[in-house]
């Protein structure tokens, strides 16, 4: 089954992350048949000297240059356009996936031809190699339609999705930190069907300066214009919408060293709880 890998790489990436990350998307059960890297605007020369050498080991790495940097909602969107394939595996550029991971997506996404789109739980480790925690996701339709009116119910970096059920959706938009949400609740409330898979999929690098992007009062107003439009795309009821909203606030406004322990407490779930 023929398939697209969509990256997105940007100045600020590391390039000996970005060539773990291409490393890993290469050296798969099943390769794929081409890889769009979108390049976020100018890069830095050892990213660049990543790219190059990638290429040579691997034509079917096409490199999509963009002269400024759009951030990724809109890199995305371009780079879907170069898509040759009707399936289109995401990939993060500081992560690694697991060895077996496109051919069991593209196994899945074969026998269950309903399906727009697949993920699989995470395997988070941070940037001095340690492994930390298993983020597992919601499994089951009725699971993730309940999971999605106040969580993200995929993770980004391991979906793999069909391009025209995407494009039907309006492509990726820009909404930053929610570039993802906001397209499965587009596709959803058009009638698409979202999965996950209870399979690590992707080795997923995590770091504090994480949990503080991801707060403040600026991504709490970004986030409380995301609620309002799950309340009109029909996510969610009134009472839902409040309570998104009441999560929403609480969580944002938090100290960042506060957030990430209740992000480890409450939505993650060690090792040692996963076998």
């Amino acid at each position: 089954m023929s398939f697209s890998v969509l990256m997105s790489v940007y100045a600020k990436e590391q390039p000996a992350y970005l060539s773990l990350a291409l490393e890993s998307v290469f050296r798969q059960s099943l390769p794929p048949d081409e890889v769009i890297l979108v390049e976020d605007g100018k890069l830095t020369e050892g990213l660049y000297e990543v790219i190059r050498k990638q290429q040579m080991l691997h034509p079917e790495l096409k490199a999509v240059q963009l002269e400024e940097n759009q951030q990724l909602g809109r890199a995305l969107r371009i780079g879907l356009g170069y898509a040759s394939h009707e399936l289109v595996a995401r990939m993060d550029a500081d992560d690694i996936a697991v060895g077996e991971r496109f051919e069991v997506q593209c196994r899945y996404m074969d026998s269950h031809p309903e399906v727009a789109a697949v993920g699989g739980y995470i395997q988070e480790f941070d940037d001095s190699g340690t492994w930390e925690k298993v983020k597992e996701m919601p499994l089951g339709e009725e699971e993730i339609r309940h999971y999605m009116r106040y969580r993200n119910p995929l993770n980004h970096m391991t979906v793999m999705f069909r391009k025209k059920a995407v494009m039907q959706a309006g492509n990726y938009e820009h909404f930053p930190f929610l570039e993802d949400y906001y397209l499965w609740c587009r596709m959803y409330a058009q009638g698409a069907k979202l999965a996950n898979l209870p399979d690590v999929l992707v080795c997923a690098r995590t770091s504090g300066s994480m949990f503080q992007r991801r707060g403040g009062f600026a991504y709490c107003r970004r986030y409380l214009k995301f609620r309002g439009i799950q309340r009109k795309l029909g996510i969610t009821n009134r009472w839902e919408y409040l309570v998104g909203c009441a999560l929403s606030i609480a969580i944002s406004l938090q100290p960042g060293w506060l957030r990430k322990r209740v992000y480890g407490l409450l939505l993650r779930r060690g090792q040692e709880e996963n076998g």
